[in-house]
């Protein structure tokens, strides 16, 4: 199976940005309590809640060995994440088609050899 997976370095930049909605949430819950806003400060409950799961996700996508795929198209031959060395892993133990060639257009597995995709026939 082909899979694009998120880099780590967006997933800890997102995860990133989710730690400082979550401190805005702090700061909104902190200024509308001290004004007497009542149900306003709940708004800043959600951002507090939906920031911290986006930043546990984020971060767990980008320290984990298996990270989850956001589309199932390239393989680690084709698009390898740079920072996998950093984490103890080559791309080629990564990749599970590490090998085989696919069509950039149709995704179909294709012979190295050939110059056009018998599946959907455009040019490699």
């Amino acid at each position: 199976m082909k899979s694009i997976k998120p880099g780590r370095g967006p997933s800890f930049f997102s995860g990133f940005v989710s730690v400082l909605v979550a401190l805005f949430g702090v700061l909104w819950i902190v200024i509308t309590a001290s004004m007497g806003a009542g149900l306003f400060s709940l708004f800043g409950l959600i951002f507090v809640a939906v920031a911290g799961g986006q930043a546990y996700m984020h971060f767990k996508n980008a320290t984990s060995e298996k990270r989850y795929s956001a589309f199932d198209i390239v393989d680690g031959t084709e698009e390898p994440d740079p920072l996998n060395a950093r984490f103890g892993k080559a791309d080629s133990e990564t990749s599970p088609g590490a090998g085989k060639a696919f069509c950039p257009w149709c995704g179909a597995e294709v012979e190295k050899a050939h110059k056009y995709c018998s599946s959907c026939g455009r040019e490699l």
